[in-house]
This record gives C-alpha cells, sequence and structure tokens, in this order.
C-alpha cells in the first residue's frame, strides 16, 4: 500500500471494514435476462462483467456511464466506451454488448440503460447490475426504486476491503468512498432516488466516526 496507509489506523481501518461488508449485497449468482455493468473510475467492474458472461450467467450486457470529473482524465472517450473495448479484449463478443455512452449518475445509469434495452426489444425479468464493490447496495436501491418490476441482483469484484485498496492505489480515497457512498445509502430515499435500506447501529457508527475524523471528500450536503 501507498505512504498514506501510516495516516489511517487499525481503528479506521475496523471501521471502514464494516461498512465495506455492509456495502456488498453477497447475492447468489445465477442466470439472469441482461447485466448491466455501471461505470466509474474502476476498470475491475468490467473485467467482472466479462469473467460473468464468459461463465454464461447472460447473454446481454449493457455498458453505461459517460464521464465525472473523477474519470475523465482515466477513459476520455466515456467510462461505457472504455469498458467495452476492456471486455471485448477479454473475450466478450462486441454483438453482445449495448451501449449506453451518457449516464451521468446511478439513475442516469438505470434508466438509460432500460431506454436501451427497451429499443434493442429487450424487456428483462432479471437484471445483475455489476459495480464496485461498494456500490452494490446504493445501485440496488436505485434500481429498484426506478425499475420495481424486475428482479435485480448485484456483483462485484470478489475482493476484500485491503486487496480492493491496493487496486486503487489511494487509501484515503477509497475510504471516503466507502463513507460518500453510504451517506447516498441513508440520504436517497429521502429524495425519492432509492428505496430505503435498514443501516446496523455498528455501522452507522462507524461511518459517523469516519466522518469526524475527516473521511468526507465524497460527501454530498445533506
Amino acid at each position: 500500500m501507498g505512504d498514506n496507509q501510516q495516516a489511517i489506523t487499525e481503528d479506521q481501518w475496523h471501521r471502514a471494514a464494516l461498512i465495506w461488508e455492509y456495502h456488498q449485497m453477497h447475492h447468489a449468482l445465477r442466470t439472469v435476462d441482461v447485466a448491466i455493468a455501471l461505470g466509474s473510475h474502476d476498470l475491475g467492474v468490467a473485467t467482472r462483467s466479462a469473467e460473468l458472461y464468459r461463465a454464461g450467467l447472460f447473454p446481454t450486457l449493457v455498458f453505461t456511464g459517460g464521464n465525472s470529473p473523477t474519470t475523465a482524465k482515466v477513459f476520455p472517450r466515456g467510462e461505457a466506451v472504455h469498458f467495452r473495448e476492456h471486455a471485448i479484449g477479454l473475450g466478450v463478443p462486441s454483438e453482445a454488448i449495448l451501449l449506453e455512452p451518457s449516464a451521468g449518475n446511478t439513475g442516469e445509469n438505470i434508466t438509460l440503460s432500460r431506454e436501451v434495452l427497451a429499443a434493442a426489444g429487450i424487456t428483462p425479468a432479471t437484471v445483475l447490475l455489476v459495480s464496485k464493490p461498494y456500490m452494490e447496495r446504493r445501485s440496488y436501491a436505485t434500481a429498484r426504486k426506478l425499475w420495481p418490476d424486475v428482479e435485480i441482483l448485484c456483483a462485484s469484484e470478489p475482493l476484500e476491503l485491503d486487496d480492493y485498496v491496493k487496486s486503487i492505489g489511494d487509501e484515503k480515497l477509497v475510504l471516503d468512498m466507502l463513507v460518500g457512498d453510504l451517506q447516498r445509502v441513508i440520504e436517497y430515499p429521502k429524495r425519492g432516488f432509492a428505496i430505503e435500506q435498514e443501516v446496523p447501529a455498528d455501522v452507522r457508527g462507524a461511518y459517523e466516526s469516519l466522518i469526524r475524523d475527516g473521511f468526507t471528500s465524497r460527501l454530498i450536503a445533506s
């Protein structure tokens, strides 16, 4: 891990691990009608999507995402475009992929992907969302709100927190993102963006403590 590791205490890592575990839905994966891979800074989403396609879990894969301030330099032609190219390089045939290159947030990922599928004549009953590990719960809650008539499953790279941090290379940023996504899980139902989900007391305590410790760069105004 990087030099910033020394600034993060063992207790902070323990609290982050509680949040990391909560963010993952732990769904048992099975065959579904389509998968939607949510664009982000993390190319591992495309890698995992390709693995699951090759495993025969779905016939159609949507890559969704335009750009954000955190991805514009990494994926200058858009998240979905780069993810698609990566998946094709890993053996996913181009004809199995649909592209949604405009979404700027999770709600748009779901809504615009649904439109792309409809335009292709696909009305799925089961959908697998592939995301960053700590985004499973938020993407699930968003999809359940916006697309209540389909069954939603979630998947991500099967990584422990330490391994994920190593893959990203920035410990502070990862903890900030864990905190930021949990804030959205809590706040977005109040704004009509997602279904409400119970947050266990120990997870909420870890969240509030990490905010006090300054892991706040990914927070939204609440």
